[in-house]
């Protein structure tokens, strides 16, 4: 069966809809104050809160001044700021984090499923990058970055940061998501829950079963 002439834009506008709408909503209003009290309701993105109830406090949030704690197995800490602290964010489509970084910590590979990330250095020095897909031959593109330095990150990457200084390090970074998500590549898989049967796990990537069940026992819950 063959597609008429008249039906082939029609396919191309319902996907370049399908396209836009995989992404935040865009706002239809001055803003749309996230709320969550709806008995289990849920919609992709946030229920508005009543316009004539909102007010300056669900623009704000205070405290990204302060440094995080990186006192744990990969010395950093991330300081999100997303729409479950500022509801007012709900519909905008952008977020933002404050990363801090001891002293060769690292942010380890992660993604972000939802959103694209551009970090700027505050202070320190970071070896950072990302990986392409499978598409592009999985090729790293990775700079050292010292302060004033920015740097992007597609959405859906693979990627990371790691402090190659002596001194703790502090970047800032705003993603293209009111919650952009994240998935740390180590913890998902090898601390999902259930566990992935380690056989799987030691035949993707390459190692003795063994190694896999150590390695659940370290990542899992």
């Amino acid at each position: 069966m063959r597609f008429s002439q008249a039906l082939i834009p029609i396919a191309i506008l319902a996907l370049i809809i399908s396209f836009a709408e995989a992404y935040d909503p865009s706002p239809l209003q001055d803003f749309c104050v996230a709320i969550d009290d709806l008995n289990g309701v849920f919609v992709n993105g946030r229920f508005c809160k009543d316009p004539r109830r909102v007010n300056a406090e669900d623009f704000f949030f205070a405290g990204l001044n302060v440094p995080g704690n990186t006192n744990n197995q990969v010395g950093s800490n991330v300081t999100t700021v997303n729409v479950d602290q500022i509801p007012g964010l709900n519909t905008m489509g952008i977020s933002l984090v404050r990363i801090d970084y001891a002293p060769y910590g690292q942010n380890p590979p992660h993604t972000h499923p939802r959103g694209s990330e551009i970090l700027v250095l505050i202070k320190g020095t970071l070896y950072v990058g990302f990986v392409s897909s499978n598409q592009d031959n999985n090729r790293l593109f990775a700079k050292v970055l010292h302060p004033g330095d920015v740097f992007v990150f597609p959405i859906g990457m693979i990627h990371f940061q790691v402090n190659i200084g002596k001194v703790p390090a502090v970047a800032f970074a705003g993603l293209s998501s009111q919650n952009a998500g994240v998935i740390t590549i180590a913890n998902a898989v090898f601390g999902s829950n259930p566990p992935i049967y380690p056989k799987v796990l030691a035949r993707a990537f390459q190692l003795d079963a063994n190694i896999v069940k150590e390695l659940q026992a370290k990542f899992g819950p």
